[in-house]
């Protein structure tokens, strides 16, 4: 799950070796915490929080498989 998040926000954004997630794992449930540079944050949330409501969307899918969830937060410095 976590090098699907950093891959995707590497290629979405312009600083991608500030890229950092990091994973905070419990018993049913995952937290993923995504940190980028801070011009590059609004390329990762997209207009509407349609590209972050897009990235957890495909996070749900990958943890259904493994019958654990996933969640995704965006932090920002």
């Amino acid at each position: 799950m976590k090098d699907l998040i950093t891959y995707i926000a590497k290629a979405l954004v312009d600083n991608p070796e500030e890229v950092m997630v990091t994973e905070i794992v419990g018993d049913q449930t995952s937290v993923l915490e995504l940190k980028v540079a801070k011009e590059d944050l609004g390329k990762v949330i997209g207009k509407q929080g349609r590209t972050a409501r897009a990235m957890r969307t495909l996070l749900s899918a990958s943890s259904a498989k493994i019958r654990k969830r996933t969640v995704l937060e965006i932090v920002e410095d």
